[in-house]
């Protein structure tokens, strides 16, 4: 696939139309970067020059007069993406809220980047900086849209896994329920936070998280009253906090705690069941000094 869009300086908007192209329809598409209406003809997708918005012949841009919607090329790639089949809706959403929406306000003059705040905007910009020619110019425009491509990559797998995950946080949510547990337990890591408040977890009588970690270790996570926050709903004991290895196996009476964060919203033991009966016991002090 070609992919032809003007050359000198670029913005967020044609790096990124450039690698949402490269991240879901042909990671190979090659780049000439030409203001030659010849170039143009040859190509088989245009962004951000050439005048015309034709999704269907693989025009994307947003300048002409004729052209009057809020769009930037950005945009206009990722509709295009989605109603072809390229991407699912739900992938479509997620870039539109997390950059291209943002990328669109920014190229029309809509909003303006902040100074100081690392925001796509400003990282693609930063690309540009020292370059001196033409040539200079096309291979920092392949850099920054290589970082686009990756960055949308991960917005996309992210939903993926949110998307796995939820039937997995479903049934542990189920599942603490019906044993009156007061620990949220997966068999193994998953993104499960946009899940569980998704499926009410802010009401939910789970208080903590436990699952195996990448290095097999057992984690235990103190659950956050909501998304997004740095509260918990309760946090781990507050003998336990800043201790690690010897020093927090005699805090726990267990054998094979490693470590307990200062702030007391995470815990690592070398065992399941020794990170359960870390929290059974914790349990049963809080409920012995409540009564």
């Amino acid at each position: 696939m070609l992919v032809v869009t003007h050359n000198g300086p670029f913005h967020a908007d044609d790096v990124l139309a450039y690698g949402l192209i490269r991240a879901f329809v042909d990671e190979t598409a090659e780049v000439v970067r030409s203001r030659s209406p010849e170039d143009w003809a040859r190509a088989d997708i245009v962004i951000d020059v050439g005048g015309v918005y034709a999704p269907d012949q693989g025009r994307f841009d947003h300048h002409q007069a004729s052209y009057q919607g809020p769009l930037s090329s950005a945009g206009m790639v990722v509709r295009w993406l989605a109603a072809d089949g390229h991407i699912s809706e739900l992938v479509r959403d997620a870039l539109q809220r997390q950059v291209v929406d943002y990328v669109d306000e920014v190229d029309n003059g809509r909003l303006q980047p902040q100074s100081g705040v690392p925001c796509f905007a400003n990282q693609v910009q930063a690309f540009n900086h020292g370059n001196q020619t033409l040539e200079d110019f096309d291979a920092a425009f392949v850099e920054a849209a290589e970082f686009a491509r990756r960055f949308v990559k991960g917005i996309a797998a992210g939903i993926e896994a949110i998307q796995a995950a939820r039937s997995k946080v479903e049934a542990a949510m189920d599942a603490a329920v019906a044993s009156g547990s007061n620990v949220l337990e997966l068999e193994c890591y998953c993104k499960w936070k946009p899940a569980y408040f998704e499926l009410g977890g802010a009401d939910h009588p789970t208080e903590y998280a436990l699952y195996p970690g990448m290095d097999g270790k057992w984690h235990v996570l103190a659950i956050p009253p909501g998304f997004g926050d740095f509260a918990q709903k309760r946090s781990l004991p507050e003998e336990w906090a800043g201790l690690t290895g010897s020093s927090l196996e005699k805090a726990t009476g267990i054998e094979g705690a490693k470590f307990c964060h200062k702030n007391r919203f995470i815990a690592v033991f070398m065992t399941r069941e020794g990170a359960l009966e870390a929290l059974e016991r914790t349990d049963r002090r809080w409920r012995k000094q409540l009564a």
